[in-house]
């Protein structure tokens, strides 16, 4: 093909296809197959091959080796002078033979074996078996005709062929192939694919043998998980939809896209990314009618707002991030560097670990990175390598943390830990089996008595979660003061719910950007800002002093809460104590603390998150608690029965928390028997949320609009029923709720 427009950037052949008539993809025609391996006979340092129409198919460096091995065998072939001219394919007295098979013999080189190698191999052998028969059966002064023949041209040809990586590829799927067809090829090329107004590349077909095993919608996007033959990761395999849209809408994209690129959000505007992206979104539904109208292409309003989201996501938003982060089913996304070289990996809630069919580039890259630094007013750059922040899109929120040289040696990284849109609650933590209905009966009880208490574990291990669900047991009534360093509490989805909730940010132990306030200092204001529940993100650094000096002096008469890492309860004291400071008379003030554990399958393919303990913090000790039994377990996990079960101290009613609550009820004072019926009380009402939402099939009534007013109505029915009969009478609080409950759910 003549005149064909290529540039060859960082070793990746781009090839403009905008022009042709025939299709811009070497698996579909053949044609392009043979114009790409004339340009490598011409490139000789790509390693990648893009060809560029509405949208860019690009070819990786392993399939572009393919390519470039047939582009040498045909240089190769071409220089065995003896096949350009029939004198040279044998003696003189051969020359009367070979007319036809020399033309067929130049057509297979010259024409075939660039447009359809497979082709043209399989012509060889077949040349060369029929030429063997006829040196066998000619009479005796042709035989050296047809011996020169096929030592000189065919075999050598044959030889060079069955060197190349492609060839050795399609032997064992040749018995399936019909020459002229491009099936084979199908199995063989897979490019990763984009529309020009992305920056994301995706790799649309799915790999050999790989099995379908779940597949569901996010939005207008189609999500398919594949078990991928003798690998232990699925594929996590997501079909936006503006990859499959229509050439003209591709088309007015393109168009839309170009203008809002000279009109990217200023850094004003993209500190308020809400605001900047409803005010491109606008512009892009304006953009697209217009544009639309000029190409005489007619679009309902449906199909009008549905482009104008996909500009709004690749102009203002973060393009196929969104998608990922829409995904109630996604827990982590990871984009490792170097960036372009790897796919971006998730870990899906049913399937763990997974590979997707994406692959970024540089350019979303620097992107993220850029809006990360504005959003957060924290640097990224090789004297601050480390960014943690947070990020929220339509239909998810993550933390995130981003790495740069010099820390990490090949550049940009993200990792994003998504949070779900809605707050965890402790019924749909007992449907995930992450404890059973009687520790949410128990926390219930312990966070109405204003306890202080810890949630530790692991990265992973659903702390932050866990800490969520706590916050909706207490009473909307109260004030809650939350601190944290990077966003992840679901404020703004509490403060829906009714609560007055006030939230506080400090500066990052990791990033230690000046202009924001220290841990410590934000935890001193909290506390001078009224009597208010305590809640804190993550107890990292010096912080941890004054949130102990404040409770062990009496600073707090509401429950303080908050997580921190530690696989145990005197992990959680080591760590306190002697990494972040804390005077062991001070770690006293802690009452209690909560062990979340990411627990492994025997065969390590699967993991799961569980409370492994309860524990109680005793104040009778000196030195060191587990020695003098200053760690008492209310509760322990039992792998036999997979399950949090209570100890006999718990049983018993030998807990000195529980007693010191209740020395604070009359009711209850020095009467375990109540204390222990109205424990179990919560945890049959949370019972029954779940066993309603089993039989119903309404999974909605276990979310935290209906779990705050369930526990509402629980306090209101137990005080309505003691002025009734004068006494807190679980069965009657029970069936007042139960009534109430499935009035409200009808």
């Amino acid at each position: 093909m003549a005149g064909v427009e290529y540039e060859v950037v960082d070793g990746i052949l781009r090839i403009n296809c905008a022009r042709w008539a025939i299709a811009p993809s070497i698996e579909d025609s053949d044609a392009t197959m043979a114009v790409v391996i004339d340009k490598l006979l011409e490139v000789k340092d790509a390693d990648r091959i893009v060809l560029i129409e509405a949208r860019e198919n690009e070819y990786d460096s392993e399939q572009t080796r393919l390519l470039r091995e047939i582009a040498d065998a045909y240089n190769r072939i071409l220089n065995i002078d003896r096949i350009i001219s029939l004198k040279n394919l044998g003696p003189p007295q051969c020359e009367k033979l070979f007319p036809k098979r020399l033309n067929d013999l130049q057509f297979m080189v010259l024409q075939l074996l660039r447009r359809d190698p497979i082709a043209a191999y399989m012509q060889t052998v077949k040349m060369v078996n029929n030429n063997k028969v006829l040196e066998k059966t000619a009479p005796f002064e042709q035989k050296v005709c047809f011996t020169h023949y096929l030592d000189s041209a065919l075999i050598p040809i044959k030889q060079i062929l069955e060197e190349c990586t492609l060839i050795q590829k399609a032997l064992p799927i040749l018995h399936d192939y019909q020459p002229g067809t491009r099936d084979i090829y199908r199995e063989l090329f897979s490019p990763i694919v984009r529309p020009n107004f992305m920056l994301t590349r995706l790799m649309l077909n799915i790999p050999k043998g790989a099995r379908m095993v779940n597949k569901y919608s996010v939005g207008n996007a189609k999500i398919e998980i594949y078990k991928l033959p003798n690998k232990v990761r699925h594929l996590y395999h997501v079909i936006p939809r503006e990859f499959v849209l229509s050439e003209e809408k591709y088309t007015i994209l393109d168009s839309a896209r170009r203008y809002l690129s000279a009109h990217r959000p200023t850094e004003a505007e993209s500190v308020e990314p809400d605001k900047s992206r409803e005010m491109f979104k606008n512009l892009g539904r304006d953009l697209v009618r217009d544009i639309a109208t000029g190409m005489n292409v007619s679009l309902t309003a449906d199909e009008i707002e549905e482009l104008s989201d996909i500009l709004a996501r690749y102009t203002a938003g973060f393009g196929i991030l969104e998608i990922l982060l829409a995904d109630e089913n996604i827990q982590d996304i990871f984009v490792n560097s170097p960036i372009g070289r790897t796919p971006i990996y998730v870990t899906q809630s049913d399937f763990e670990e997974c590979e997707t069919n994406l692959m970024p580039t540089m350019d979303d890259a620097e992107s993220w990175a850029t809006r990360f630094r504005l959003y957060s007013g924290r640097p990224l750059d090789e004297s601050n390598p480390v960014l943690d922040t947070e990020l929220t899109v339509p239909g998810g929120r993550a933390r995130v943390a981003a790495i740069t040289r010099t820390l990490s040696p090949e550049g940009l990284a993200f990792a994003f830990r998504r949070h779900r849109e809605k707050p965890w609650t402790y019924p749909l933590f007992i449907k995930n089996k992450m404890f059973d209905p009687l520790y949410a009966g128990l926390m219930s009880f312990i966070i109405d008595g204003g306890r202080a208490m810890l949630i530790a574990g692991g990265r992973g291990s659903g702390k932050t979660s866990l800490l969520n669900s706590l916050i909706l047991e207490i009473m909307s009534k109260f004030r809650i003061i939350v601190t944290e360093d990077t966003l992840e509490i679901s404020v703004p989805q509490i403060r829906t719910l009714g609560y007055n909730i006030e939230r506080m940010k400090s500066r990052s132990v990791i990033t230690r950007v000046e202009t924001e306030l220290p841990a410590a200092e934000a935890l001193r204001t909290a506390l001078r800002l009224g009597d208010s529940v305590l809640v804190i993100g993550e107890v990292r650094s010096v912080e941890a002093i004054a949130l102990f000096e404040a409770m062990r002096i009496g600073g707090m008469s509401n429950v303080v809460a908050g997580t921190v890492h530690g696989e145990s309860a005197y992990g959680v004291y080591d760590r306190i104590v002697h990494d972040l400071g804390v005077p062991p008379t001070s770690f006293k003030a802690l009452d209690l603390i909560t062990v979340c554990n990411l627990l492994k399958s025997p065969d390590g393919l699967h993991r799961f998150r569980r409370v492994t303990e309860l524990t109680e913090v005793r104040k009778n000790w000196k030195n060191d608690p587990l020695d003098e039994g200053g760690f008492v377990n209310l509760m322990e996990y039992s792998a036999k029965e997979d399950r949090l079960k209570p100890t006999d101290v718990l049983i018993d009613g030998e807990s000195q928390v529980l007693n010191e609550i209740s020395k604070r009820v009359r009711e209850w004072h020095g009467h375990w028997d109540a204390v222990w019926d109205n424990i179990l009380l919560r945890a049959k009402i949370k019972e029954t949320m779940i066993d309603i939402a089993t039989k119903t099939g309404r999974d909605d009534i276990l979310e935290a609009n209906y779990i705050v007013e369930s526990n509402s109505m629980f306090h209101l029915i137990s005080e309505q029923v003691k002025k009734e009969v004068g006494a807190l009478d679980s069965k009657m609080i029970y069936d007042k709720w139960s009534d109430w409950f499935k009035e409200r759910v009808k």
